[in-house]
């Protein structure tokens, strides 16, 4: 009799019940872009790339997704100068090979969904993203953002430190090819994994994180 019970509706009932209880893992985007300047109000994206991270329900650990990666070239009618190849590398010939602008942009919103964002130094980041998609008709994005490099201030590991490549240095990451935006947003996400047994003392939910960045009046909104 009481075997049977397990299978009755009411049993069925509680089951869902105590299931939509279980919180879901989270999915965190880290996210950088290589530019034709650093002019976000006149300067062009050039490339996107981003991986996903997985934040566990308890928020005690998060571990960086690579099968879950985003990367793009968005194509240009005229190359970016010499100078600025020569620091990410996308040279004339791949920026005229890049695909359409509003194919990339519209495939990466549905790839990301409405995942949070965070970048080092954000603020550059979103603005050029929002030019991108302005420039080629499109509703902006609506994630939230959050800056890592604020983040990591918040840890206290050393309150000296400010560039990405001071944060880099300081916990032996290496980066594959600096200021190339694939190999970047892996650096960062693997520098965000090092921030996190200090974040975790401090915060338990990315609102959290955010309301401690913003009393601390290093993120504006």
């Amino acid at each position: 009799m009481f075997a049977n019970l397990k299978d009755a509706p009411l049993f069925d009932g509680l089951r869902s019940l105590f299931k939509a209880k279980q919180p879901e893992a989270r999915r965190w985007i880290v996210l950088d872009v290589e530019t034709s300047g650093l002019d976000p109000y006149s300067d062009r994206l050039l490339a996107i790339a981003a991986v996903a991270l997985e934040v566990s329900p308890n928020f005690e650990r998060i571990a960086i997704v690579i099968g879950d990666s985003y990367e793009a070239v968005l194509k240009q009618d005229l190359p970016s100068s010499k100078d600025n190849i020569l620091v990410h590398h996308i040279g004339a010939q791949a920026q005229a090979d890049g695909r359409p602008p509003i194919e990339v942009l519209e495939e990466f919103r549905a790839w990301l969904g409405d995942c949070p964002l965070l970048a080092f130094h954000s603020a550059f980041d979103e603005a050029m993203l929002g030019r991108a998609y302005a420039l080629a008709g499109l509703k902006p994005l609506q994630n939230e953002w959050l800056d890592i490099e604020p983040l990591a201030k918040i840890t206290g590991v050393n309150p000296s430190l400010r560039a990405l490549d001071d944060w880099l240095r300081h916990f032996g990451i290496e980066c594959a090819v600096r200021h190339q935006a694939a190999a970047d947003t892996f650096a960062t996400a693997e520098l965000l994994m090092r921030l996190w047994p200090y974040l975790k003392r401090e915060a338990s939910s990315w609102s959290s994180l955010r309301s401690i960045a913003r009393q601390a009046n290093w993120i504006p909104r």
